[in-house]
């Protein structure tokens, strides 16, 4: 009678044992490693190489069509501008505000709101007391009941909002073909890019190349997402005449009322970094005060040694 063959599983049983019995636990992971591909079979080989190489492939090809949908060829990203304010310890333009507000007062408050912005909130901003004080009263706002329980308009003070341009969300979209224009008073920080993005859509109004077609109503900006936009372009070169005398160019004008929604976004932004500077400096003082306590006075404690001698 033939003597039954072992089989190549109990073959590599024995192996992998006498591998565990003479080897250290490295030796053995490295062993192991080894062992289980080079046991297999060519077959089973190339199948593993194959399914590797389709993993690889299969994950590339999806990040390249996450990037082809996330950016396509007519829509652009904005690019990163030198903001003056971008610094560690760099301050916003506050003259820049100013000539921002009357930007946003002249051209931008016919269809965009900010109510989340009082006009008590520019004074030391951007204009004195007076001057918002004077700004406020030229808005007429409905308050009451008096005593007679009817409503009534009087002039605006400090403590009031931006007025809204539309009583409504239903009214904007009435008076804009459906579409409704967002309150600017996070706007900045609500917008992937912040104020590259708001400065780029500002001046990259343009005719749409060949092929592209826009509906009727609406304007090709390259850096609106859809690129079609219901936006008139609000901004051109001498749209305004500015108090201070500065030029009103395009640039100039979208750069000023970028600043101004930069400021109404993030109020504390001057604070804020004034703050980490005072931390900054305390830190320089403080550290090397708590090094030194640490290393020659506590562990001249810490390692001290207390003998017990018992009397004689």
């Amino acid at each position: 009678m033939d003597r039954p063959t072992r089989s190549p599983d109990l073959n590599l049983i024995e192996h992998i044992w006498d591998i565990m019995s003479r080897s250290t636990d490295q030796e053995l992971a490295h062993a192991l490693v080894n062992m289980s591909f080079a046991s297999l079979s060519k077959g089973r080989k190339v199948a593993i190489s194959t399914l590797g190489v389709l993993t690889a492939g299969g994950a590339g090809l999806a990040l390249v069509l996450h990037q082809s949908v996330k950016a396509s060829d007519l829509e652009l990203h904005p690019p990163s501008y030198p903001w003056s304010h971008n610094g560690l310890l760099s301050s916003l333009d506050h003259a820049s505000i100013r000539r921002g507000y009357q930007v946003y007062k002249q051209v931008c408050a016919a269809c965009h709101s900010m109510e989340y912005l009082a006009f008590r909130n520019l004074v030391g901003v951007s204009h004195t007391e007076e001057e918002v004080k004077g700004l406020a009263e030229e808005i007429e706002v409905v308050d009451g009941p008096d005593e007679s329980g009817e409503m009534f308009t009087r002039p605006g003070k400090l403590s009031d909002y931006f007025p809204k341009p539309y009583s409504n969300p239903e009214a904007a979209r009435a008076a804009n073909n459906g579409a409704l224009p967002p309150d600017l008073s996070y706007i900045v920080n609500a917008r992937h890019g912040a104020e590259d993005y708001v400065f780029s859509l500002l001046t990259g109004y343009c005719d749409p190349p060949a092929g592209v077609s826009v509906r009727e109503g609406l304007y090709y900006n390259p850096y609106f997402p859809g690129q079609a936009i219901a936006m008139a372009p609000p901004i051109y070169n001498e749209v305004l005449e500015y108090d201070d005398g500065t030029s009103a160019t395009m640039s100039q004008v979208a750069k000023d009322v970028c600043t101004f929604l930069r400021w109404a976004a993030e109020p504390e932004h001057d604070q804020r970094k004034r703050m980490g500077l005072k931390l900054l400096m305390g830190s320089a003082i403080l550290i090397p005060l708590v090094y030194y306590l640490k290393r020659h006075r506590w562990s001249v404690l810490k390692s001290r040694k207390i003998a017990y001698r018992p009397p004689k």
